[in-house]
C-alpha cells in the first residue's frame, strides 16, 4: 500500500503543472486566440518562480512571481497577435523559442543551487485517513489551486455573463464587435489569464516537482498541455481527467525503468510476463511514452470530426481587425 500511495503522489505532482497550463490555454482558446507559446510561458514561470523564492526565501512569493512572469510574457504575444494581427501560430512558436532562450540565460546563475520547496498543507485528522489522506489532504497549495481553477473556469464559462461574452468572441468576433463588445480587451485578458496559469504551472515544476532549476526543465509539457485542450474538446472538466491520465503515463515510464523484477515474483505469471516485457523495452522509448500518447490521442480525436467541430471555437487562430 505504501508503494502504491507513493506512485499516486508522484502522479498527482506530475499532473498539476499540466492541469494549470491546460486550463489557462483553454480560456485563451475559448476567446478565439491560439497561443502555441505555452512552453515558453511555462519555462519563464519556472525560472522566475525559482529566482523569486531564492531571493525572498518565500516559496509562496516564488509561485506568485512565476505567475506574474507568465502573464507578462504572454503580453508580448498578445501585442503581436491581437494588436498587430500577426500570424498566431508563428508568433506562438517564436514565443516558445524566446522563452527557452531567455530562461537559459537568466537561470544560469541558479544552476546547482538548492531550491526552496513549497511545503504541503497538512490538514489535521483528514490527512491521517488511509490512502486518500496524504493524496488529498496533505498537498501543496498549487494542487488545490489547480483543482479549484477547473471548477471555477467551468462555472465562469457556462454560468456567467462574462463567460458568455468570452465564448461569443471566440465563436464570432465580428458579431461580438457589432454588439459593442471590445474584442481586443476580452482577448488580452484571456491571453494574460492563460499566461498566468502557464507561469504557475512552471513555478510548480521548480518549487514542488523538482525543487531546483534545470535548463529546459519543462521538457515539452507545454505542448502536452496544448494537446490536452483538444483532448478535452475545450471542456474544463475533461481537462481534469486528461491531465491525470497524462501524468500517470509520465510516471509509469519512470517506474518501469526502475522496476526490480525480483520484487514482483509474487504476481500471477501473465502480469509478471508483461512486466518483464516492459522492462526489456529500451529506456529511451519508455521516456517518449507521454509524447507518443499525445500523438495517439490527437489522431483518435481527429477521426471524430463532428465532435471536434461542435466544441472548437469558430474563430480559433483568426486575427480580428475591427471595421472603421
Amino acid at each position: 500500500m505504501g508503494m502504491f500511495e507513493a506512485i499516486l503522489l508522484t502522479v498527482f505532482a506530475a499532473a498539476t503543472p499540466l492541469l494549470l497550463a491546460a486550463i489557462g490555454e483553454l480560456v485563451t482558446e475559448r476567446s478565439g486566440v491560439l497561443n502555441l507559446g505555452v512552453e515558453g510561458m511555462m519555462i519563464m514561470g519556472a525560472v522566475a518562480g525559482f529566482a523569486f523564492a531564492q531571493i525572498t526565501g518565500n516559496p509562496y512569493l516564488g509561485a506568485l512571481g512565476g505567475m506574474v512572469a507568465g502573464a507578462l510574457f504572454s503580453l508580448l504575444f498578445a501585442f503581436l497577435a491581437i494588436t498587430l494581427v500577426t500570424n498566431q501560430v508563428a508568433t506562438g512558436l517564436a514565443l516558445t523559442i524566446l522563452g527557452l532562450g531567455l530562461s537559459g540565460l537568466w537561470g544560469e546563475a541558479f544552476i546547482g543551487v538548492p531550491g526552496v520547496k513549497l511545503t504541503p498543507i497538512v490538514i489535521p485528522l483528514l490527512s491521517d485517513i488511509p490512502l486518500i489522506g496524504r493524496l488529498f489532504f496533505a498537498q501543496d497549495i498549487l494542487f488545490y489551486v489547480s483543482i479549484a481553477l477547473v471548477f471555477a473556469v467551468s462555472w465562469f464559462l457556462f454560468k456567467t455573463k462574462a463567460g458568455l461574452i468570452l465564448r461569443s468572441v471566440g465563436d464570432s468576433h465580428g458579431s461580438a464587435h457589432a454588439l459593442g463588445i471590445n474584442v481586443a480587451r476580452v482577448r488580452y485578458l484571456a491571453v494574460m489569464f492563460g499566461g498566468a496559469c502557464a507561469g504557475l504551472g512552471g513555478a510548480h515544476l521548480s518549487l514542488v516537482y523538482t525543487t531546483q532549476w534545470i535548463e529546459n526543465m519543462t521538457a515539452g509539457r507545454g505542448w502536452i498541455a496544448l494537446a490536452l485542450v483538444v483532448f478535452a474538446s475545450w471542456r474544463p472538466l475533461r481537462i481534469l481527467l486528461g491531465a491525470y491520465l497524462f501524468g500517470a503515463i509520465t510516471i509509469l515510464q519512470l517506474h518501469i525503468q526502475a522496476l526490480n523484477l525480483s520484487d514482483l515474483e509474487f504476481l500471477p505469471a501473465p502480469i509478471y510476463g508483461l512486466m518483464s516485457v516492459l522492462k526489456s523495452i529500451p529506456s529511451q522509448f519508455l521516456s517518449s511514452l507521454p509524447y507518443l500518447a499525445t500523438i495517439v490521442v490527437l489522431v483518435l480525436i481527429s477521426r471524430n470530426r463532428r465532435l471536434t467541430l461542435i466544441n472548437t471555437p469558430a474563430m480559433l487562430g483568426q486575427g480580428f481587425v475591427p471595421d472603421r
